[in-house]
């Protein structure tokens, strides 16, 4: 096996760094560091909810992702008003399942949380890094929230966070970067949530169909991962997380 970025192991991360508050406007904000792939994530609170919701006394979580032109070797056109790309809106609307899936939207009242994903620097994993930093903007939004004193209860029912595996030249991998994911004959995006379930699994095999021994393998590989994106989370959310996060029984 070629040496892997940052002269990492088979199945270590690259290494990943969660800086929180770093918009002074948005209620909740962090970047998310994954190795070259920087993410900026921030959470904004609307007074209002979409039309099907309106009257029924519960909240959105919505997100929405974006690449910068120069977030990738070569300049990419900006997509136009009105004409969001096929993968663009593929992955905002799995950034935002992946975080409706850990929140009471009953406890937040009438309001709607959008939570952008703007990719600075591209390395591969862009829709990984949005999700797990996602979490962290929206759980510091919550927390603005609850200093006004408008939450019923606990916003959070649990944590996620997502991470890659593939299988690259025979082998078994975490975490792919650009390269590795373009050389990859099987990879797998999973969102898991911290209490072990998962939101979603996008496999694809690129060229041979693999085994459920492999899949076992890989997901096995991206829950190990996934509880250290996780730890660092909790890390940067610090005590902030505790009056937010529904005990579990």
């Amino acid at each position: 096996m070629s040496v892997r970025s940052f002269q990492r192991a088979p199945d270590a991360l690259r290494p990943f760094e969660i800086v929180p508050g770093v918009n002074r406007h948005a209620e909740g904000s962090c970047l998310v560091k994954a190795g070259d792939t920087h993410v900026l994530c921030t959470a904004s609170i609307e007074a209002r909810t979409p039309p099907f919701l309106q009257g029924r006394g519960e909240g959105w979580v919505t997100a929405e992702y974006g690449m910068l032109p120069r977030a990738t070797h070569d300049r990419m056109p900006r997509d136009r008003q009105g004409k969001t790309a096929g993968r663009t809106h593929e992955i905002q609307r799995l950034i935002g399942r992946s975080l409706r899936a850990v929140v009471d939207r009953k406890v937040f009242g009438e309001r709607s949380i959008v939570v952008d994903c703007d990719v600075l620097q591209a390395d591969g994993g862009t829709r990984c890094a949005s999700i797990t930093g996602g979490f962290v903007a929206l759980a510091l939004a919550f927390e603005a929230l609850r200093g006004q004193r408008v939450l019923n209860g606990y916003p959070l029912i649990d944590t996620v966070a997502a991470v890659s595996a593939g299988i690259v030249a025979g082998d078994l991998l975490l975490d792919l970067d650009y390269e590795e994911d373009a050389a990859a004959e099987v990879d797998i995006n999973i969102v898991r949530t911290g209490g072990g379930r998962y939101v979603e699994v996008q496999g694809t095999a690129e060229e041979h169909p693999f085994g459920r021994e492999r899949l076992v393998q890989m997901l096995d590989l991206a829950d190990q991962g996934i509880a250290q994106l996780i730890d660092a989370q909790r890390a940067a959310l610090g005590d902030a997380l505790r009056g937010l996060l529904r005990p579990r029984p």
